[in-house]
């Protein structure tokens, strides 16, 4: 079981920012990256359509490649799918990623949190939930970006990004209240991260971007058993449902360290 890799999965490239933390934890391991390009951007799909697509997906997955663990990095899968894919595939073990809701009220002087997600997260019972549970004495703004994800993939795909289009999509998070201002935006997407530089320098006033990943590595260390230390030899592998990737992204993923 040792040797088995440890597979994470994503509607695209978004997961790469947990890719890189679990590296760093994990260098041992050997890992395989499944991006489901094929059916991005995740926003767009009815809910049942989508956690029908994504445990079929990964009754295929695990049949082929047998990790000894899946990371979801993407915040739309895991808090649509998760208890599905635990239910369906009982001898698997699952690390999700949800809104980081509770360090950020944890963490807030002002009260004021902003959570910054795709349509799909905004809008789930789950993440209400997670307010509820761990944010009550916080106001907690619930952004849902249309199309922040697609500017990230096209930012790390081709090196630009119109910043107006980044201020636009950011600009619900800033709320001003009583002499409050909102204090910690939580980055409810992977895909978030890899615009952090552009979204600092569009913000209207500085706040602290609460990125999971490393969270999400952590608890994906603390569940696999140990190993003896070797360094895996050869690419980790990257997948993409839609086929072979364009040169753009093929030269992303290969910075990765990635073989597609």
């Amino acid at each position: 079981m040792n040797d088995k890799p440890v597979l994470l999965f994503d509607s695209g490239i978004g997961g790469l920012t947990v890719l890189r933390e679990a590296r760093v934890l994990m260098p041992e391991r050997r890992f395989i990256y499944v991006a489901d390009d094929a059916a991005f951007p995740y926003g767009d799909w009815e809910e049942e359509a989508l956690r029908s697509r994504i445990v079929g997906l990964f009754g295929d997955l695990l049949a082929e490649h047998d990790p000894a663990l899946c990371m979801i990095p993407c915040n739309t899968a895991s808090t649509l799918v998760l208890g599905d894919l635990r239910a369906t595939f009982p001898h698997m073990q699952f690390v999700g990623t949800v809104p980081a809701i509770k360090p950020a009220a944890e963490r807030t002087q002002s009260g004021l949190v902003s959570v910054l997600a795709t349509p799909g997260t905004v809008k789930r019972q789950y993440t209400r939930d997670l307010i509820t549970q761990w944010a009550t004495k916080c106001q907690v703004n619930l952004v849902g970006s249309v199309r922040l994800a697609a500017l990230a993939e096209t930012y790390m795909r081709h090196g630009f990004v119109e910043e107006e289009a980044v201020a636009a999509e950011i600009a619900p998070c800033f709320v001003e209240r009583d002499g409050r201002r909102t204090d910690i935006v939580v980055l409810a997407c992977t895909h978030y991260p890899f615009l952090a530089n552009r979204m600092r320098k569009t913000a209207p006033w500085p706040v602290d971007w609460l990125d999971p990943a490393e969270a999400i590595a952590r608890r994906a260390l603390s569940l696999l058993p140990a190993r003896s230390g070797d360094i895996p030899t050869g690419p980790d592998r990257a997948i993409f449902t839609r086929g072979e990737p364009d040169a753009a992204t093929r030269s992303l993923i290969r910075g990765f360290g990635l073989a597609a």
